[in-house]
């Protein structure tokens, strides 16, 4: 029997979940056609900030698996399987969630929609109202949800990604995302009802909280050590993703929500976490391959199928899609940018049978291989790479068709 609350109404909907938006965006139409259009519809708002939070996450993935940036400093050294991608496949849920919520608040709190575009002293109430509210009740909550039950039935889910992720941030059940919304909303709700609440508030406050929520699962250490070393105080009021890794591999320690100053309090802080966390981010943490494939970029849609683009599209069978045309230009300039200066770079790993396989890619398109004059370019690419594998202890080395 499912546990209440642990499974979402429409995860059975596929892509038609997002059918569910349908409701608010026909109410900024006719707000747009039939109501005064000097101002801007609070449904809009809920929309433009769902995007703007999909975004962020996007975004916070495809830096993290850019590995020609991150290698020197991932947490968690192995690659994201497709059993992982399958379960967080569908990790916006909460997304539209929160839209409802919202869209409640806005009905029922008439102040909510009705804020100005701007109040500094908001911006000072919500951050007390997040140390001193939200950040003990999520510390409070989290820690119960790792007692036999709720873990057994809920969040469990969340701890079944092996590699934390951005997505994985948001891949939890119904039960603790309505809970989450509860802690992020005090903050929004309480600073409106005290007469401070703002529109730039409530933008800033969601996209910082997504933000750094996004940061403690990115599974690359981003944050200098020396900041802490320097700053020690720093430490309790932010953590860091190595901080979090920690909880997620051990999962009897941190279990604050951005402020480690609680765990400290509640003495469930974990002792490695400066060590490694200085260890992680010192940027020496490179492996050397066993193996190497040298690939090359074979057209403008395929190179849109590169893993930090899209997920979603990168671990499925090669297709073209009516919105990758759509992104066409901006593979095109990266193919202009890589073809004025760029050198052989990292794109993708994976451990089988315990060696570290790297496919590194010349940054030149399939088309580039049949010009005549960028011959001499090519082979010279090619040959650096062979040799830096050579120089650094790879054992094995194989080229792509038309690297051969």
């Amino acid at each position: 029997m499912v546990s209440p609350l642990s499974t979402w109404p429409w995860e059975n909907l596929g892509v038609f979940k997002y059918i569910l938006y349908g409701p608010l965006l026909a109410k900024v139409i006719y707000s747009r056609e039939w109501e005064d259009v000097s101002r801007i519809s609070w449904c809009f708002h809920i929309l433009l900030i769902c995007a703007l939070r999909g975004h962020v996450y996007q975004l916070w993935y495809s830096y993290s698996n850019m590995l020609f940036l991150t290698r020197n400093r991932l947490i968690c050294r192995q690659g994201v399987d497709f059993k992982q991608i399958d379960r967080e496949w569908d990790w916006d849920n909460f997304l539209i969630l929160q839209a409802f919520i919202a869209s409640m608040a806005c009905y029922n709190f008439p102040l909510l929609a009705n804020v100005p575009l701007w109040n500094s002293k908001g911006y000072i109430i919500a951050l007390l109202l997040h140390i001193a509210v939200s950040e003990p009740l999520y510390y409070w909550i989290h820690k119960m949800f790792h007692s036999d039950y709720l873990f057994t039935n809920y969040h469990s889910l969340h701890h079944s990604s092996e590699v934390p992720q951005s997505f994985t941030a948001g891949h939890a059940t119904l039960l603790e995302h309505l809970i989450l919304s509860v802690v992020i909303g005090i903050p929004i709700v309480g600073t409106s009802m005290l007469g401070f609440g703002s529109t730039t508030l409530i933008y800033s406050y969601v996209l910082v909280f997504d933000f750094l929520r996004c940061l403690g699962h990115s599974n690359v250490e981003v944050i200098p050590h020396r900041i802490y070393e320097a700053f020690p105080f720093l430490r309790y009021l932010l953590y860091t993703p190595t901080y979090h890794s920690l909880h997620h591999k051990e999962m009897n320690s941190n279990f604050c929500l951005f402020m480690p100053l609680y765990d400290a309090l509640g003495n469930t802080l974990n002792i490695k976490s400066w060590p490694l966390q200085k260890e992680k981010s010192s940027g020496k943490n490179g492996s050397i391959p066993d193996f190497v494939f040298l690939a090359h970029v074979v057209d403008m849609t395929a190179a849109l199928h590169a893993p930090f683009v899209l997920r979603s599209f990168s671990s499925t069978p090669f297709r073209t899609r009516f919105f990758l045309i759509l992104m066409w230009p901006g593979s095109f300039l990266v193919m202009l940018v890589m073809w004025v200066s760029s050198k052989t770079f990292l794109i993708s790993h994976y451990y089988l049978r315990d060696r570290l396989h790297q496919t590194w890619a010349v940054p030149r398109f399939g088309f580039q291989y049949f010009l005549p004059f960028a011959t001499d370019g090519i082979n010279n690419l090619i040959e650096e790479a062979i040799l830096k594998a050579d120089r650094i202890g790879v054992k094995v080395i194989s080229l792509a068709a038309l690297n051969k």
